[in-house]
């Protein structure tokens, strides 16, 4: 009864049961953290063009290209229970067949980390404003003025900001849908716990999100806008593209 296993396993026991309750109260500690957070989402270009949208694309197919302005203020969803959050930004419009749920699709994503989170080289970097620099600033190595970044964490501010993702449909048409708007979403990834998605309502002392969706637009028809000066995606990100409802195209094989 008393001999060293048995010793050893009521001590481990002893220790699994203290780790799993304090990383209970760890994680229930996290809802008494007051949340307020706020967003404005607003839609700068849209245009719609017939190609291929991916190097994977066998076929022609009509894709949008947004660009839009972000600002946000996510400061409240960071405590001392928070790994990193992953932001996102999507287009909902209806669906093409009546009685269907609207169709959503992500257009631009990012990694919020915490202080506390290592490094990682998908974490978002925020660009820095262009402003002239003062003679203090300009000893500062370049290595470190890529990592900081010029506004608290959680704070974004994006103008005329390209998407990461292009948009298609399953049905391969897009010109001229109509009510569409961008949404902005969030999950926040604890250390210890469950997950967490963006609030609509409020929720004790979690506030639902203020703002966070643009006015609704219409996709316009091919050739309706001005040629756009770079159609491309935002450069340097993790290259994953996510569409609701959607299907991915297989490459045909040579004969």
């Amino acid at each position: 009864m008393h001999s060293a296993v048995v010793r050893v396993q009521n001590v481990f026991g002893f220790f699994t049961t203290v780790a799993f309750c304090v990383a209970g109260v760890i994680a229930l500690s996290s809802f008494i953290n007051p949340q307020f957070p706020s967003a404005s989402v607003k839609l700068r270009n849209v245009q719609v063009v017939r190609g291929r949208p991916h190097y994977y694309s066998y076929k022609k197919e009509e894709y949008a290209h947004i660009k839009f302005d972000l600002d946000t203020d996510l400061s409240t969803l960071f405590n001392w229970n928070t790994k990193q959050v992953f932001l996102y930004l999507k287009a909902v419009y209806p669906s093409s067949k009546p009685g269907q749920p609207p169709s959503e699709a992500i257009i631009w994503d990012a990694i919020l980390p915490s202080s506390s989170a290592p490094k990682h080289q998908n974490h978002y970097i925020h660009p820095n404003p262009k402003k002239p620099q003062s003679k203090s600033k300009k000893s500062k190595s370049k290595n470190q003025e890529n990592i900081d970044s010029p506004y608290p964490r959680g704070e974004l501010h994006l103008n005329n900001h390209r998407p990461k993702y292009q948009i298609t449909d399953i049905s391969g048409k897009l010109q001229n849908r109509t009510d569409v708007v961008l949404e902005l979403g969030w999950n926040v990834q604890p250390w210890v716990g469950a997950l967490t998605w963006q609030n609509k309502v409020d929720f004790g002392v979690w506030n639902a999100l203020k703002g966070g969706v643009s006015a609704k637009f219409d996709f316009p028809e091919i050739g309706a806008k001005k040629k756009a000066e770079d159609l491309g995606t935002e450069k340097g990100k993790e290259g994953h593209r996510l569409e609701a409802g959607g299907e991915q195209p297989i490459r045909k094989r040579p004969s």
